[in-house]
C-alpha cells in the first residue's frame, strides 16, 4: 500500500474507534446526571443505584477515550505534517479550548467518583453537571477543527474556528452523541427488563434513557435537514456524492437506495422521488442541483462509499425516529414496555452508532480529495516518510487490545448489575 493509503487507513480506524468514546463520553454523563438528580429529589435508592453504575460507566469510556485521543493528537503531527504546518496555527485555538474543556472535565469526574458520600449531594450533583458541560463543550471545539476542514472561512484563528458550517456540523455531532448513548442505555436496560419484568430498577433507567432517545430522534432530522441544506449550498461535490447525483439538473430527484456507477455516470436500483432532493436541499422542487459532472473528476470524493454511508445513516435515523414516535404512541395509550416494545427498543439499541459512525464516514469521505477542502489536497498533507506498515498494524492490535478491555468491562458491569436484580 501506498503511505497516503496507510495513512489515511490509520487515521480511519483511529477516528472510527474514539468517535465512539468521544459520543458516550458526552451523553453519559448527562444520564448519570440525571439519574442523581432524581436520586436527591425522591429519595429512591434505585436512581442512586443508577447513577454509581453510570460513574462506573463513564469513567471507563473516559479512560480509554483520553487513550485513543492522545493517539490521534500524535497522528495529526506523524502522519499529516502538511496539514500542521500550514494550518496549525489557525486549528490551535480549538485544539486548545479542548484540551481546556478535557481536564475541567476530568478534575469534576474525580470529584464525582471519588467525593460521593463525602460532599453534600447538591455540590456532589453539580459535579456531575460540570462533567456533563465540559464534556459537551471538549466535542463541540473538536467538531469546529473539523467544521473548518470542510469549509474553511478567514484565516485567522477565530474566523476559522468559527467557519460557516460551525453551528450545523456540531449540532448534528451532538444531538447524534446523545442519541446514539441513550439508544445504547435503552437496549441494555430493555434486554434486562424482558429477563426480570418486576424489576424497577431497569423500568427507572428506561424512564430516563428512553426519553432522551426519543426527543433526539425526533429532532435529529431537523438537524440533518439543516446540515444538509448548508452542504448543497457551499459543498455541492460532497451532495452529488452522498446522493449519486451524476448530472446537473432542476427538478433533481431524490434517490433512496441504489448504487452509483461512477463509469456509466447514473445509480442504478435507487427509487427516485422527483423534485425531491430540489425540494429538500432548496426548498423549491424545480431548483436546479449540481451533479459531479460540474466537477473535475479528479475532484471527486469516492461517491460508492460516500453514497452508500450517506444512505446507511438516513435508514438508521429513520428507523430510530419510527421506534421513537411507536413509544410516543404507546406512552399516550399507557402500554409501554410490552414485550413487542421491548423487542424493538433491543433492535434499535445499535442503530445510534451505526449512524454516528457512517456520518463521519460522509463527513471525511465526502472531503476527499481534500483535507481542508480547496486548499490543501490530502496527497499534499500526508508525511514523506514511507514505512507505514508497520505502525498501522500496531496501532490496529492496540485497538482491537483496548475495545476487548471495554468490552469485558462492561459486559461484566451489566452481568453484576444483572445478578444484583435477580437476573
Amino acid at each position: 500500500m501506498r503511505a497516503l493509503d496507510l495513512a489515511r487507513a490509520q487515521m480511519g480506524l483511529s477516528l472510527a474507534f474514539h468517535i465512539v468514546f468521544a459520543a458516550v463520553g458526552v451523553a453519559l454523563p448527562l444520564l448519570m446526571a440525571i439519574a442523581d438528580f432524581l436520586h436527591l429529589r425522591t429519595g429512591d435508592p434505585d436512581y442512586r443505584t443508577l447513577s454509581r453504575r453510570l460513574a462506573k460507566g463513564t469513567g471507563i469510556q473516559f479512560a480509554v477515550g483520553a487513550v485513543s485521543g492522545t493517539v490521534l493528537s500524535f497522528e495529526l503531527g506523524l502522519l499529516w505534517p502538511g496539514f500542521m504546518a500550514r494550518f496549525g496555527h489557525l486549528v490551535g485555538l480549538p485544539f486548545s479550548l479542548e484540551g481546556f474543556a478535557f481536564f475541567t472535565e476530568a478534575i469534576f469526574l474525580g470529584i464525582y467518583l471519588y467525593g460521593r458520600d463525602r460532599v453534600r449531594p447538591t455540590l456532589h450533583l453539580l459535579a456531575g453537571v460540570a462533567v456533563a458541560v465540559s464534556g459537551a463543550a471538549s466535542a463541540f471545539f473538536v467538531t469546529l477543527v473539523n467544521a473548518f476542514m470542510n469549509g474553511p472561512g478567514g484565516l485567522d484563528p477565530v474566523h476559522a474556528m468559527f467557519s460557516p458550517s460551525w453551528l450545523p456540523q456540531t449540532l448534528h455531532v451532538l444531538i447524534a452523541s446523545y442519541q446514539a448513548t441513550a439508544f445504547a442505555m435503552v437496549g441494555i436496560h430493555a434486554a434486562l427488563l424482558l429477563r426480570a419484568p418486576a424489576s424497577t430498577l431497569h423500568r427507572k433507567a428506561l424512564g430516563i434513557a428512553l426519553p432522551v432517545a426519543c426527543v433526539t430522534s425526533v429532532i435529529q432530522p431537523l438537524a440533518g435537514d439543516l446540515s444538509a441544506r448548508h452542504v448543497a449550498t457551499h459543498q455541492p461535490a460532497k451532495l452529488a456524492a452522498m446522493e449519486g447525483h451524476f448530472r446537473t439538473e432542476a427538478s433533481a430527484p431524490l434517490r433512496i437506495g441504489g448504487l452509483p456507477d461512477p463509469e456509466r455516470r447514473r445509480t442504478r436500483f435507487a427509487l427516485e422521488i422527483p423534485g425531491g432532493l430540489s425540494l429538500l436541499a432548496f426548498g423549491d422542487r424545480h431548483h436546479p442541483v449540481q451533479g459531479l459532472d460540474a466537477v473535475p473528476r479528479a475532484d471527486w470524493p469516492p461517491v460508492i462509499r460516500t453514497h452508500l454511508a450517506f444512505q446507511a445513516m438516513v435508514g438508521a435515523g429513520t428507523a430510530m425516529a419510527a421506534v421513537a414516535l411507536l413509544t410516543v404512541f404507546l406512552a399516550l395509550r399507557r402500554r409501554l414496555y410490552g414485550r413487542r416494545h421491548l423487542l424493538a427498543l433491543v433492535a434499535a439499541s445499535p442503530l445510534g452508532l451505526v449512524a454516528l459512525e457512517a456520518g463521519w464516514m460522509v463527513t471525511e469521505w465526502g472531503r476527499q480529495p481534500w483535507v481542508v477542502r480547496g486548499l490543501l489536497r490530502t496527497a499534499d498533507a500526508v508525511t514523506p516518510f514511507p514505512h507505514l506498515g508497520p505502525g498501522f498494524f500496531t496501532f490496529t492490535l492496540v485497538y482491537l487490545f483496548l475495545g476487548a478491555v471495554v468490552l469485558v468491562l462492561l459486559f461484566g458491569q451489566i452481568r453484576s448489575e444483572g445478578a444484583a436484580h435477580g437476573t
